[in-house]
């Protein structure tokens, strides 16, 4: 026996549908339900429940909710970009490309090396070259696992 869904009404329909999964914050603001300066109580779901009473209510310090929500926050000049069915997985999009008889989109250059090198970065009130002193690593440590309570 398989299963099957009804396919989508066209492409934006199938627009709208990855669109609601790879440009998201990680809580909506109709999910906050109390905002103070030590507490921050918000609504989730709980998958494990079953029927009517999978929404429920937390309350968190405000440092910890700001803590956990800063785990999904990329750092600059990353995107959140999620894939489905054969965009999830090289091999099986090379193999749908050969089955259509589809030629493989052209890959941009980027930048060798001897570019990145000579990069200049200037600043923004003097409008002089810029000299690296040092690269410091992280303060903080990205996707850190939440505290257990």
């Amino acid at each position: 026996m398989v299963y099957a869904k009804k396919p989508f009404a066209g492409p934006q329909a199938v627009l709208a549908y990855l669109a609601r999964y790879t440009h998201r914050v990680a809580i909506s603001n109709s999910r906050l339900r109390e905002i103070n300066d030590n507490q921050v109580t918000f609504t989730y779901k709980d998958y494990r429940r079953k029927g009517d009473n999978r929404h429920k209510t937390m309350q968190l310090d405000t440092d910890e909710f700001i803590r956990r929500f800063m785990l999904h926050v990329l750092p600059s000049g990353f995107h959140r970009i999620r894939h489905f069915g054969l965009l999830a997985s090289r091999p099986k999009l090379a193999l749908a490309r050969k089955l259509l008889d589809a030629p493989a989109p052209e890959v941009q250059e980027t930048s060798t090396k001897a570019e990145d090198e000579t990069a200049v970065f200037i600043c923004r009130k003097c409008q002089q070259p810029l000299e690296i002193m040092a690269i410091k690593e992280p303060v903080y440590l990205p996707r850190a696992p939440p505290k257990s309570n």
